[in-house]
């Protein structure tokens, strides 16, 4: 029986040099995980493709759905993997091309890495091309952007042979690129930005500030449902959260009326800071959009990220909302950010704020309290919960006996 397997496409790790097996071997660690629990057999590397085949012999879409969201994967397709045998691998297209769905024109691709096989690409061509035009007596040839085309690979003693393939995410494996803290609240923006530095190889550890205990938990709950629901991107190793609220009400007595939220950010990129010292993390990333929000302008943003050394990522710094919508359904938190909750970001919000601040009144207000040993309260009230979603995430180990774990553990004592 001709089995079926998961042929794995990549562009950019293609484009690497010597380092281009850093890159491979990487993605194929994170499809193990994506993978786990759905019986893989093996993933590994093969001349130019990574191939997914699994114990039962029979890849499905599920398994493709699964890969596709994977950062690193460009396509991935259902092939039919066959012998070098002419009468196997032209079965095998015929399949393929049935598969297809509605269409009208088509034509075959071939290529062979394994010089060895006697029959040349073109001889590929004319012998899959002639089985096809018996089995679609109505379909037509059609060289130049046919419906549909039927790709044969002879690779390495065996022949793939797929026409349908579903688009990947594209960008670079996690673990490739270092880590990051990104600033999650449970809206739209935060989770696509935290989404979208992931994509580009980073491995993410998202900082959650809650407005416990003067709201409720709910925001962290929501955060922790956008964890899961980016889980097969393997992003995400462990999730912080800092009750902030006691904290924002000291701030909101001390500093005027419409400097507090440039002031609740100043702490936030602190101590998100702090935390990604600790994580031997090299930047901090938040899902700001320029001139979305009053804390979003430029001279708030100055203000903002002048009390931090680190580099601070803005990925949607040019997005609209429709777009970070947009990206949000792709990614599959875009149902889970439209739920309210009480926050950090609700608590305390001034009539009037500040849009075009000051600094020297950002400053008099910074100084207006204790900031310092505001920060180190709330790095030392840090909790965290860990999750196995991300392979090459690492938990330091100055937090690992620090905090207690996230609060409740779960639902049902809650």
């Amino acid at each position: 029986m001709t089995h079926r397997v998961c042929l794995v496409h990549y562009h950019e790790i293609g484009l690497k040099g010597k380092n281009r097996s850093t890159f491979e071997n990487q993605l194929v660690r994170n499809l193990n995980r994506a993978l786990r629990g759905q019986g893989v057999d093996a993933v590994k590397r093969v001349s130019g493709h990574i191939l997914v085949s699994f114990a039962s012999g029979q890849a499905t879409e599920d398994h493709a759905r699964i890969i596709a969201q994977v950062p690193g994967v460009a396509r991935v397709s259902l092939a039919y993997l066959c012998h070098l045998d002419e009468t196997e691998y032209c079965a095998a297209a015929v399949k393929a091309l049935g598969e297809a769905g509605d269409f009208e024109t088509f034509k075959v691709h071939a290529r062979r890495s394994a010089t060895a096989y006697g029959l040349h690409t073109l001889d590929i061509h004319q012998l899959v091309g002639g089985v096809l035009c018996e089995a679609f007596p109505t379909k037509k040839v059609q060289m130049r952007n046919p419906d549909v085309t039927v790709f044969v690979l002879v690779v390495q003693g065996s022949v793939y042979v797929y026409a349908a393939s579903r688009p990947g995410v594209g960008g670079l494996p996690v673990g490739t690129a270092g880590k990051v803290v990104t600033l999650l609240s449970s809206g739209f923006d935060s989770p696509v930005a935290t989404w979208m530095v992931g994509r580009r190889g980073a491995i993410c550890v998202p900082v959650h500030f809650s407005g416990r205990p003067m709201t409720s938990d709910s925001s962290e709950w929501l955060c922790q449902d956008i964890v899961q629901a980016l889980a097969p991107a393997g992003l995400i190793g462990r999730l912080y959260v800092v009750p902030f609220g006691e904290r924002q009400r000291e701030i909101s007595l001390a500093v005027p009326q419409s400097l507090r939220i440039i002031t609740y950010r100043r702490v936030m990129l602190s101590v998100a800071e702090r935390i990604a010292e600790l994580e031997g993390a090299k930047a901090l990333v938040t899902g700001e959009s320029l001139g979305q929000v009053a804390s979003q302008t430029l001279e708030n943003i100055a203000a903002v990220n002048e009390v931090v050394s680190m580099p601070v990522l803005r990925p949607l710094i040019g997005s609209d909302k429709m777009e970070i919508m947009r990206r949000a359904e792709q990614i599959g938190t875009h149902d889970i950010s439209s739920q309210s909750a009480e926050d950090c970001c609700t608590l305390f919000m001034p009539r009037r704020p500040e849009t075009h601040a000051r600094l020297d009144a950002v400053h008099a207000a910074w100084d207006a309290f204790d900031h310092d040993a505001m920060i180190q309260e709330l790095v030392e009230g840090v909790e965290y919960v860990d999750y196995d979603h991300c392979p090459a995430y690492k938990p330091p180990r100055e937090l690992r006996a620090w905090h207690r774990e996230l609060a409740p553990v779960d639902r049902e004592d809650a």
